[in-house]
C-alpha cells in the first residue's frame, strides 16, 4: 500500500501559495485493507475513506468509463491493480494530475510541472471531454489563477468549446453548476469565469440572457465602456476588489439583463429595463436554483439600482416605497447589500472605478431615519391595526422630508 498527496495539495505546494485542502490516493490497497486498518467508508458512487483519527479523506486509485450523460455518467473501478499514473489521468488538468509521496518526491507523468511554469490550463487526456462539469471548473481555476498569469490553452479551450455545442452541459444538474458558479464568484476575479465561459460558447448555453448583454450598446455619456455585457463584467470585477459576498456578486452579474431585450431600433438607450430584466432574473435564479439570499437581492437590485444611482433626486415618497419594499424595519443587512451593489455598478464603468457614490451614505442615513421613528407615541394615541400602519407610514414620510431638506442644505 502506498499513499500519495494529490491534486490541488501539490499544485498549490508548487505554486507558493496556502495549501487548504488536502486529497489523497492509496495505490496497491483493497476495501478490505483499509476497513482492518479502522478507515471508515463514506460515499457510495467510489471507495473513499476517513482516517480514524484525523477524519481525512483516502480514495482507492481508481480508473473511470463514461457509461451515460452529465457529470454523473461514469462507472468507475477501483483495485490493487490501478497504478498511481492510471489514476491522475483520469483528472481534468495538468496542474492537479500530480502527486507525491510523504518525502515530497513528485510524479508528475503528465507534465504538470512545466504547465505551472508556462502558466497553462491544459487538459491531461482526450477524456477530458467526456465530463461537462469540466467546463465550468477550467473557467472556475482561470478565475482563481488569473492573477498570476494563467490562461487557458487553445486546445483545451476547444474540447470545452465542443463540450458546449454537444448538449451535455443541459445534463448538469442545479445543484452541481450553481456549486462551481457560486465557487467561481468567490474567486479574486470571477469576471475571468464568465469571459472564458463566453470564449468556449458555455455562456450562451448556461445564461444566455447574460450572454445577450455582449455587443449591446449603452449611452457612452453614462457607460465610457459603451458594451453591456463588458460593463457587466466590469461590475462584477469590482464586487470581487471590494471583497464582497455571493449575494452582492450574484446580483452584480444579473442586474442588467434587461438590456439584452431592448430593440436594436431604440439603442443606445434602455427604457424600462429594470422591469424588463426581472423576468430574465427570476429564470436564471430558478435554472440554478439559487439560495433564496441570492435570488431575492438579485431581483431587487434588478429592479431598482437606477432608484440607488438617483437617491439624492428622489422624492421623499418615492424614497419611502424604496425604503418599503426592501423591509429595512427587519431586514436591515439587505438595504446595505443592495446599496453595495448600486455602488459597485456605478464603479463598473471604464474609468470610473474610483468615482465617489454619495447616494451610498444618503441612503444609509434615509433608512436610519426611517427606522427611527418611534411607534410608542402612536400606540399612546389609540392608533392600532391598519391604522398604526397609515400613521407609522405618515410619520416616516414626514421624517424623510425633513432629512431630505437638512441634506440638500
Amino acid at each position: 500500500m502506498q499513499i500519495y498527496k494529490v491534486g490541488g495539495a501539490v499544485r498549490d505546494r508548487l505554486l507558493g501559495i496556502p495549501v487548504t485542502d488536502i486529497d489523497r490516493v492509496v495505490v496497491g490497497a483493497t476495501t478490505e485493507e483499509m476497513l482492518a486498518q479502522g478507515f471508515r467508508p463514506v460515499g457510495a458512487d467510489f471507495p473513499v475513506f476517513l482516517h480514524p483519527k484525523t477524519g481525512e479523506e483516502y480514495a482507492l486509485a481508481r480508473t473511470e468509463r463514461k457509461s451515460g450523460r452529465g457529470y454523473g455518467g461514469f462507472t468507475f473501478h477501483a483495485s490493487p491493480e490501478v497504478t498511481l499514473e492510471e489514476d491522475l489521468i483520469r483528472r481534468d488538468l495538468t496542474i492537479n494530475a500530480m502527486a507525491e509521496d510523504d518525502q515530497q518526491n513528485l510524479t508528475d507523468p503528465y507534465h504538470g510541472q512545466r504547465d505551472l511554469e508556462a502558466r497553462i490550463l491544459r487538459h491531461v487526456s482526450p477524456a477530458f471531454a467526456e465530463d461537462p462539469l469540466r467546463v465550468l471548473r477550467v473557467a472556475r481555476f482561470a478565475a482563481r489563477y488569473a492573477g498570476l498569469g494563467f490562461s487557458v490553452a487553445a486546445e483545451t479551450l476547444e474540447l470545452m468549446r465542443q463540450l458546449s455545442e454537444s448538449g451535455e452541459l443541459e445534463a448538469l444538474t442545479a445543484e452541481r453548476s450553481w456549486k462551481e458558479i457560486s465557487r467561481a464568484l468567490m474567486e479574486d476575479q470571477p469576471q475571468v469565469f464568465i469571459q472564458v465561459l463566453r470564449d468556449c460558447g458555455a455562456l450562451k448555453v448556461l445564461m444566455p440572457e447574460v450572454d445577450a448583454l455582449f455587443g449591446v450598446p449603452q449611452p457612452e455619456v453614462h457607460h465610457p465602456e459603451i458594451d453591456s455585457g463588458i460593463h457587466t463584467l466590469s461590475v462584477l470585477e469590482q464586487s470581487a476588489l471590494h471583497k464582497q459576498p455571493l449575494t452582492v456578486r450574484w446580483a452584480c452579474l444579473l442586474h442588467d439583463l434587461g438590456k439584452g431585450l431592448t430593440p436594436e431600433e431604440e439603442w443606445p438607450r434602455h427604457i424600462a429595463h429594470e422591469h424588463k430584466g426581472l423576468k430574465l432574473i427570476k429564470a436564471v435564479n430558478e435554472r440554478f436554483k439559487a439560495p433564496k439570499d441570492c435570488q431575492e437581492l438579485a431581483l431587487l437590485v434588478g429592479q431598482y439600482h437606477t432608484h440607488g444611482h438617483r437617491a439624492l433626486e428622489l422624492k421623499a415618497s418615492t424614497l419611502l416605497e424604496l425604503l418599503q419594499s426592501f423591509d429595512v424595519y427587519r431586514r436591515p443587512q439587505r438595504f446595505e447589500e443592495f446599496i453595495i451593489a448600486c455602488e459597485m455598478d456605478a464603479r463598473g464603468r471604464k474609468g470610473l472605478e474610483q468615482r465617489s457614490y454619495p447616494q451610498a451614505d444618503y441612503l444609509r442615513g434615509a433608512a436610519s431615519v426611517a427606522r427611527g421613528v418611534a411607534v410608542q407615541p402612536l400606540l399612546e394615541k389609540g392608533f392600532k391595526g391598519p391604522e398604526l400602519g397609515e400613521a407609522l407610514k405618515r410619520e416616516r414620510l414626514k421624517a424623510l422630508k425633513a432629512y431630505k431638506e437638512s441634506a440638500s442644505t
